[in-house]
């Protein structure tokens, strides 16, 4: 910029400095002068608008730049923390795996170890089969007297390096592994040997709850009547009602079914059965007509 009036101040001074020549001579150098002068201002207004939107593009690509960099920095660091994070639960995951390893070579050792244990108990009790209802004293399950248990099962020594809750574990594992068989002689062979335990009852109605899951519904019937009978004032009771009327309906012996539903309504009204025992008397009233 500074060079271009320095140029068109030079063209002035020489043209001052020539001799001036005639009048028309004159005035037609001088226009030309004017001429380039006034191009020289064009061109310089020219290049001053050019350099302004260079510094506006250099600007404009400098932020550019710099969101650019935000934006790699950014991805960068959440890439690392996505690495992070699929490490650490890589490592959770392995450590969970580990730890179900070893719940599960332990579970093993105890079936084992409850498998040497009821091999090494006596034989259980015989059943005794309560008639069915309709048959000449038979044994109505809503009016099982309390006070009347059944014969009790001989007690046996308890192991001395089994404790009734490392006992009930084994044989719980059993019962929630499906083997139903297995899972009534276990709890037979708890209630044997641990008859005053408060999870006698417990064990006694999970024997009910097996002969029902292995489709022995007699003797599921049966073992369910001796919850009532030998531990009338147990929170199993309930359960055990409404597990009797399950097993009746199974068995589509219908009237049976709905006197213990009933039963459950009635005398454990507050109690979850009871919803459940309300669900089974539609059921049983939609089957029977």
């Amino acid at each position: 910029m500074r060079k271009s009036r320095a140029v068109a101040a030079g063209i002035l001074a020489i043209g001052l400095l020539l001799p001036r020549p005639a009048s028309a001579d004159a005035d037609k150098e001088h226009k030309l002068l004017m001429a380039e002068i006034r191009m020289l201002q064009e061109e310089q207004q020219q290049l001053r608008a050019v350099l302004l939107g260079l510094g506006d593009t250099l600007k404009a690509l400098n932020t550019r730049l710099d969101a650019d960099a935000a934006r790699t920095q950014k991805s960068f660091a959440d890439q690392k923390l996505v690495v992070e994070g699929v490490a650490e639960t890589t490592r959770i995951l392995r450590e969970k795996a580990d730890e179900t390893n070893v719940r599960l070579s332990s579970m093993t050792q105890e079936l084992q170890s409850l498998r040497q244990t009821v091999a090494s108990m006596p034989p259980p009790a015989p059943v005794v089969t309560l008639p069915a209802p309709g048959d000449p004293g038979a044994v109505d399950p809503a009016v099982s007297a309390p006070g009347s248990p059944t014969s009790a099962p001989p007690v046996t020594p308890p192991p001395s390096n089994v404790s009734p809750t490392q006992m009930w574990d084994r044989v719980y594992a059993v019962y929630t592994a499906g083997q139903w068989d297995l899972a009534v002689e276990g709890f037979q062979s708890y209630i044997r040997t641990f008859p005053t335990s408060p999870q006698a009852d417990d064990a006694q109605l999970y024997i009910g709850h097996s002969l029902y899951s292995a489709g022995k519904y007699p003797e599921a019937v049966t073992a369910l009547q001796r919850v009532i009978s030998n531990y009338p004032q147990s929170d199993s009771v309930p359960t055990a009602y409404y597990k009797l009327g399950s097993t009746y309906e199974a068995m589509k012996q219908f009237d049976a079914a709905r006197k213990a539903f009933e039963t459950v309504i009635k005398n454990y009204d507050r109690s979850v059965e009871a919803t459940l025992a309300q669900q089974g008397l539609v059921r049983v009233q939609d089957k029977k007509h």
